[in-house]
């Protein structure tokens, strides 16, 4: 049986504390189910204190991260901050991890960017003892990357026994860790040495090898399987005839080109592609540019929870 629909908007930054809390509600009121915020050291708002602001501003709006780079910030810390995230949205946190990607971020922070085993191998201990901090009383690791003494996190995690996880990744071995230790798998295209996207990562056929990858894991009928896409637009709402005729050449390229990272058509062949999709893939949590929240907006009513 298909996973029901769910739908975010990617959001960023705001001219405005208000502007924030504007975003936010108007997300909420158009029916999406989450706000989600990247986690660089780019022109955006810091994810952490914004998506306390966003979860004061609503009432059912959830809130996450997409992803929080596990190398900027200590495990015990950001075991904390999610808990108390979780406290303070009343348990709407989705809690996304990954390993790293933005060799700017890094570069800006001082901070070395390793091969992507080392990375990957340091995201997985550090999933491991923030898990083991959201459930147990008193932890003590002694572990390759990380090593820590009677750390008690509180508050304790709101939702029970700890926040959903998301996991973004393209690599088989991400996949391997999402399909053992998460609740939402962000499919991502795979990365190449310097951080960018690999372009072959990016076609249906390509997601359709990971997911089967995924499907051979015990544990995958509790996966929920997410995508954020990264341009967007709704050719029957386009504001403009620029606009427009921007939006069909789009069309036109992602009907040659299949991917679920980039949507663009009517509302009718979008609500047919994503119901093709998920009969297909099984993929059901989309995740949408903010930018296109109100041309979405029918097409997210038609489908979620759905």
């Amino acid at each position: 049986m298909a996973r029901a629909f769910r739908f975010a908007a990617m959001v960023s930054r705001a001219r405005s504390a208000e502007h924030w809390r504007e975003i936010a509600r108007r997300a909420e009121a158009l029916g999406y189910d989450t706000l989600l915020m990247p986690d660089h050291i780019t022109d955006q708002l810091a994810p952490i204190a914004a998506l306390a602001a966003a979860a004061a501003a609503t009432t059912t709006l959830r809130i996450g991260s997409f992803v929080f780079d596990n190398d900027y910030r200590n495990p015990v810390m950001l075991a904390k901050e999610a808990t108390t995230l979780d406290l303070l949205s009343g348990g709407r946190l989705e809690f996304g991890l990954g390993a790293g990607w933005n060799t700017s971020d890094y570069r800006q922070l001082g901070i070395r960017y390793d091969a992507p085993k080392v990375r990957v191998d340091r995201m997985e201990e550090a999933l491991t003892l923030i898990k083991r901090l959201w459930t147990e009383e008193k932890v003590t690791h002694e572990g390759t990357h990380y090593r820590v003494r009677e750390a008690v996190v509180l508050p304790r995690p709101t939702q029970r026994p700890h926040p959903p996880v998301m996991i973004g990744g393209g690599g088989r071995r991400m996949l391997g860790i999402a399909a053992r230790e998460a609740q939402i798998v962000a499919l991502a295209p795979a990365v190449n040495t310097t951080g960018g996207p690999k372009l072959g990562t990016v076609t249906v056929g390509s997601v359709a090898h990971r997911i089967a990858f995924l499907r051979r894991a015990p544990r995958f009928p509790d996966l929920e399987l997410n995508v954020i896409v990264f341009d967007a637009g709704v050719t029957d709402s386009a504001r403009s005839i620029v606009a427009a005729l921007a939006a069909r050449l789009k069309s036109a390229v992602t009907a040659i080109v299949e991917t679920p990272f980039f949507m663009f058509g009517s509302r009718a062949s979008l609500i047919e592609d994503l119901v093709a999709r998920r009969e297909r893939l099984g993929i059901s949590y989309i995740a949408l540019p903010g930018a296109q929240m109100r041309a979405f907006a029918p097409v997210v009513a038609a489908l979620r929870g759905k």
